[in-house]
């Protein structure tokens, strides 16, 4: 998303350098949310002017820092001077005034290390800014592309599940006595139930496909039409990976019987993970404005979730 948003407004400069570090292996994390705050896109970070001419001190505390501690450079989402327009300051992970804390501690996702970022008086030099209101001033799939990216999570989550669902009962499941059969892949109701799943996971990768061609569509010719068109298409996706890669999850111990709840399986990592990645941003608000689009094609919020 943050190599997006380089794209986006990046100078030719900027871009250069950037997208270079990208092709030699050097990773982006993410400093962008904030906890305590009013909601999601309440922000208080900010870059101020420091004494130093054409450079900046960068000061806040961001949480669900996903990829941080493991980052080469931490893009940082701040207001420019005390209730400016948002930018994005790019920090070096060992910067000076940078402390990544490993403190998350989520049931799903233990891995992202979306912990906590600390940021006292990081100094940043202009051309490590970009502006990123103005991506917000036009029609934009930004907002389309990234959740996008999040939709495919879930759906890959789901194909995941039920995957390893169906591989449990072919070697390990037993069948329920009522069932007469041999093997638990024989049994009718086993079998329905995989087959429910299947549904639901082909169609979010329908809907995923769908979106993917949506904004794709709108980036060949981008106006506020197409822009438009492409963010229910996705907020579509969305609102379908959520169901299916959170109810295939949990359906899996169904189909998979009594043994697959053992801890040492570990099966349950794709409920957690599903359960905890589908709250990055309610689903029911991407189901509320598509629904507005369907009745009378009011166009969604031009902001960076949908």
């Amino acid at each position: 998303m943050y190599v997006n948003a380089m794209r986006e407004q990046g100078t030719p400069a900027q871009q250069e350098f950037f997208f270079g570090e990208v092709l030699a292996g050097k990773r982006f994390g993410n400093a962008q949310s904030e906890i305590g705050t009013k909601h999601v896109r309440d922000i208080r970070t900010t870059l101020q002017p420091s004494e130093v001419e054409g450079s900046y001190l960068l000061t806040g505390t961001k949480g669900y820092a996903t990829g941080a501690l493991f980052a080469d450079w931490i893009p940082v989402l701040a207001h420019l001077d005390v209730d400016g327009p948002l930018h994005v300051a790019r920090v070096e992970r060992t910067a000076e005034g940078v402390t990544v804390i490993d403190d998350w501690d989520g049931m799903g996702q233990r891995t992202t290390a979306s912990g906590t970022v600390e940021l006292v008086d990081v100094r940043v030099t202009a051309d490590r800014i970009t502006p990123r209101h103005l991506t917000f001033d036009r029609p934009q799939t930004y907002g389309a592309f990234a959740q996008l990216l999040h939709s495919a999570l879930d759906v890959g989550i789901a194909r995941a599940a039920i995957e390893e669902a169906a591989e449990f009962v072919r070697t390990k499941s037993r069948p329920f006595p009522d069932a007469g059969v041999d093997r638990a892949g024989d049994d009718p109701l086993v079998v329905h139930a995989l087959g429910q799943m299947e549904v639901a996971v082909r169609g979010a990768e329908a809907l995923l496909r769908e979106a993917a061609r949506a904004v794709d569509v709108a980036n060949a010719d981008l106006t506020a039409e197409t822009a438009g068109a492409a963010s229910p298409a996705v907020a579509a996706s969305r609102a379908s990976s959520t169901a299916a890669s959170v109810d295939v999850t949990s359906r899996l111990f169904e189909v998979a019987g009594t043994r697959s709840a053992l801890r040492g399986l570990n099966l349950d990592r794709h409920w957690r993970n599903a359960r905890t990645h589908t709250l990055h941003d309610p689903a029911a608000w991407k189901v509320q404005h598509l629904g507005r689009w369907v009745v009378d094609r009011t166009l969604p919020p031009n902001h960076g979730q949908l």
